[in-house]
């Protein structure tokens, strides 16, 4: 077993029962790490009590069609952006009823860089029952693989960290 793999399960057993003791389920809602939050949700047995869903939101269509992003903060913004990143976690909870969500949006590369947005930026955004949406960014170093591996352990950190935020 690699040491993102021990690292994410680790995670993954704290958010499992962070959800089954309150018999809530999560989505994901994300672009660059093309669903790899929600597969290594559902690589858990039993996965199904409290993951619901994913959404893979790439292009700026699929935002707008699946989450209800809006089209103008798109163009405005970018995709990679706190604000697209909390209206795809909002987005998320409004078409699913889910109790926790969250997204991830950025740029993994090893190209699309630019002045501002450099190549390991990631937006996160988390929607926890009862708690306003939060939004963050992170800058990860590495390859595309390793970007990706980065933004599925400060998602699993982040769900983890406000719903202890909440007890």
């Amino acid at each position: 077993m690699s040491e993102f793999e021990t690292k994410v399960d680790s995670l993954l057993i704290k958010v499992a029962t962070l959800l089954t003791q309150r018999n809530w389920r999560m989505v994901t809602a994300e672009s660059c790490t093309g669903g790899w939050i929600a597969k290594c949700c559902t690589d858990v047995v039993g996965s199904s009590a409290w993951f619901d869903r994913a959404y893979i939101a790439y292009s700026y269509r699929a935002k707008e069609q699946m989450l209800g992003i809006s089209h103008d903060d798109l163009l405005k913004y970018g995709a990679v952006s706190d604000e697209i990143a909390c209206q795809m976690a909002t987005g998320a909870k409004q078409h699913s009823n889910a109790a926790v969500t969250v997204s991830a949006t950025g740029i993994a590369g090893p190209d699309g860089g630019m002045p501002g947005k450099p190549v390991g930026l990631v937006h996160f955004g988390w929607c926890i029952e009862g708690q306003a949406t939060s939004c963050g960014a992170e800058v990860f170093a590495g390859d595309r693989q390793s970007v990706r591996q980065q933004t599925v352990l400060h998602a699993l950190e982040g769900i983890i960290l406000r719903m202890r935020d909440q007890t």
